[in-house]
């Protein structure tokens, strides 16, 4: 697949990436070697732990030093219940699954504050395969909206899933050999990358997400029947 062909498609697919600053994209893929997506677990760190029903647990990795206005605003949320049966609206298999939304729909969601917050976007967090990240509130900020990238290992997202291959990620990630390597090795969506805030990252349950990005979708990617998550806790981990 050719990379022409790829941000063709990847343009057409999410037209949001427009938004998009040249010196927010620089600035994240000017890091050269480390991705803190796969960071070993220590003491103190913070879990979401989300159940889905009919689906299982997914333990998600919260990263605080990277994305702090990010956590807290998930954590806040989640302590007030504010994602409890509450449906992913959007789902696209290969690509990612979107929830969050008290509406259902996607235009709706607040922040803590009761108002957007600002991108965090760090050089050193990922849209690669089990990445969260926020979506795009009304002014381009955050608010309750999250999103989980579902893509294969070695995938990426155009129109249609395509491999993820050296010069994709090269493309994408042109100074990091490290951040080339995750994409190639576990697959994601590097055109996300600068313009979305990622903070946390799938540890346990991805055969639950995949199995929610399978269900059947209306024209507008729309599950036919719920996904509800039933709740999200918040746990901290402590070294065995």
């Amino acid at each position: 697949m050719k990379i022409k062909r790829v941000l063709a498609m990847a343009l057409c697919l999410i037209t949001a990436i427009a938004t998009m600053t040249a010196c927010g994209k620089e600035d994240l893929l000017s890091n050269a070697g480390y991705v803190a997506n796969y960071r070993e677990l220590q003491a103190g760190d913070k879990i979401a732990v989300m159940t889905v029903k009919d689906y299982g647990e997914v333990k998600i990795l919260l990263f605080p030093e990277y994305a702090p206005n990010a956590v807290e605003n998930f954590i806040g949320l989640a302590e007030m219940d504010y994602y409890d049966e509450l449906i992913f609206h959007r789902i696209i298999e290969g690509f990612m699954s979107q929830g969050g939304d008290p509406k259902g729909d996607g235009t709706g969601g607040n922040s803590i504050w009761g108002q957007d917050f600002a991108l965090e976007t760090s050089p050193y967090l990922y849209h690669v395969t089990g990445a969260v990240a926020y979506a795009h509130a009304q002014n381009g900020g955050n608010g309750s909206q999250f999103y989980i990238v579902n893509s294969q290992p070695g995938m990426t997202y155009g129109m249609e899933p395509v491999p993820m291959d050296k010069e994709i990620a090269e493309y994408y990630c042109p100074d990091n050999t490290a951040a080339q390597n995750a994409y190639i090795e576990n697959g994601g969506m590097p055109f996300l990358d600068g313009g979305y805030t990622v903070f946390g990252q799938v540890i346990e349950g991805m055969d639950v997400i995949y199995a929610l990005s399978a269900v059947e979708t209306d024209e507008m990617d729309k599950p036919l029947k719920h996904v509800t998550i039933e709740n999200v806790e918040i746990i901290e981990y402590t070294a065995e």
